[in-house]
């Protein structure tokens, strides 16, 4: 009969340092068993008899294949369409004069970074609430999208822009109507899947956010990175808040999850208001 030895302290560590250098996320020691409870049922499933075996599996894969599916399980993926509704409220406030100041410029494209985008619901809201701006044909703006996150499991649903019925109760009647088809899902039951025209504007791409550089030859207007940062400590955050201001247009905007703030790191950024960062 398989079994599998239980997580020793010392796995733990192991786990712990692999994690926080080829991602970022620092683990504390209370993380403990959400680490075990994350890795188990792989474990099982693949016939590991301890976490000690997986772990040197992982990091004896010189293609860092291995390495992929850990990190996944360790991602937290919560999120929601219009997700921390002011932002995109305060994108509606912003938009008519960020527009005519682009038009000035000479700049008709639209660049926008969803970092850590989950299951695509945050660069949909994004896609959605930019549309009526940069469509209506006197703007003559085209809109891009990048979002990217760690875990391929996830990003893999976000292309596919399928949602179960109850995914979409905060979404406006009339954005369901513009941008989404009804369909019949797995099992007979609906779904909503979000129009071709919505998803060819946005790119899924699996991205690390600890690369030492950030390989985009355009910078963008907005950085969207919420409730990602949570899971780092300072001196990474100070890292990737200063490589998120080189990658952003002079005048663009950070936002930051609701329990995020740059208040205790150094950075360049102008306060806007809570959450919301100006370069």
């Amino acid at each position: 009969m398989h079994v599998l030895k239980d997580l020793t302290d010392s796995d733990f560590n192991l786990f712990r340092r692999l994690i926080y250098e080829q991602s970022g996320i620092s683990l504390n020691p209370s993380k403990r068993e959400l680490l075990r409870t994350r890795l188990r049922a792989r474990l099982e499933r693949e016939k590991f008899t301890s976490y000690r075996e997986y772990y040197k599996f992982v990091v004896d894969d010189k293609t860092g294949k291995a390495l992929v599916p850990l990190l996944d399980d360790i991602s937290t993926n919560l999120t929601s369409f219009y997700r921390e509704k002011n932002h995109f409220d305060y994108l509606n406030q912003i938009l008519p004069e960020w527009i005519k100041r682009k038009k000035k410029e000479g700049d008709n494209t639209f660049r926008i970074w969803s970092a850590g985008c989950s299951t695509g619901e945050e660069p949909y809201t994004l896609a959605f609430t930019m549309l009526p701006y940069v469509s209506n044909k006197s703007a003559n703006m085209s809109l891009k999208i990048l979002a990217t996150d760690l875990s391929t499991d996830v990003l893999g649903k976000a292309a596919e822009g399928v949602y179960r019925l109850d995914r979409t109760n905060d979404i406006p009647a009339n954005v369901k109507k513009d941008y989404f088809i009804g369909e019949q899902g797995e099992k007979g039951k609906s779904v909503m899947r979000v129009h071709p025209m919505v998803r060819e504007l946005i790119t899924f791409r699996r991205f690390n956010l600890m690369s030492e550089q950030f390989p985009f030859k355009n910078r963008f207007d907005y950085i969207f990175c919420r409730n990602v940062m949570i899971y780092f400590d300072k001196p990474t955050q100070e890292t990737l808040v200063a490589k998120y201001y080189n990658v952003l247009k002079p005048g663009g905007y950070l936002f930051v999850g609701h329990s995020e703030s740059l208040t205790t790191i150094k950075h360049s950024f102008d306060y806007i208001m809570p959450t919301i960062y100006r370069k």
